[in-house]
């Protein structure tokens, strides 16, 4: 579909009033192009989801093999990470893919066998409750403790892609719901 202005949608007496708008107003209209159409911008979304799924899936099957982690090398210090927050429980560093325009990780310092949320034990309990509060310090840190959401993805249904706990704080503009 060709590119059009939204100059093309009015007819008769509407168009006048438009143009004497934009004359009295000095509004330059802006012509979308073709590449920033909604369908086009619907299929880049879908194929993007649709890679995101792929990655998830793909990961889930080396889950659960004990091999380092993304994660692991960053508390290592083998791979660099801009450091938010960090305790002796806990590393918070910035995404390198951030969805908004604060996304902080917080992941444990140590596994532990909590590859995912779906499979925490009670024996996680400490940890867990320490995430959350160290999403809260990130928070107040970053500028966001008066609107953020923390997001943990599990399992590959849940689009999750390292399997190595880890929550999402996410803040910085208005978030929508639902979520996903």
């Amino acid at each position: 579909m060709a590119a059009m202005s939204s100059l093309t949608l009015l007819r008769g007496p509407s168009i006048v009033k438009a143009l004497g708008f934009i004359k009295s107003s000095n509004f330059i209209p802006r012509i979308v192009p073709a590449s920033r159409h909604p369908l086009h911008c619907h299929r880049s979304f879908v194929a993007a989801a649709h890679d995101e799924e792929a990655a998830a899936r793909a990961a889930a099957v080396n889950a659960d093999t004990g091999a380092p982690t993304i994660f692991d090398k960053i508390i290592a210090k083998e791979i660099p990470a801009s450091v938010v927050y960090e305790d002796q429980k806990v590393l918070a560093f910035r995404d390198i893919n951030p969805q908004a325009p604060v996304h902080v990780l917080v992941i444990p310092k140590s596994r532990d066998g909590l590859t995912e949320l779906g499979k925490a034990e009670q024996r996680h309990e400490d940890i867990l409750g320490h995430l959350l509060y160290a999403a809260k310090i990130v928070a107040e840190k970053e500028g966001i403790v008066d609107g953020f959401r923390v997001v943990i993805n599990s399992g590959p249904s849940g689009c999750q892609s390292v399997y190595h706990l880890h929550l999402h704080v996410l803040g910085g503009r208005q978030l929508k719901w639902p979520a996903g």
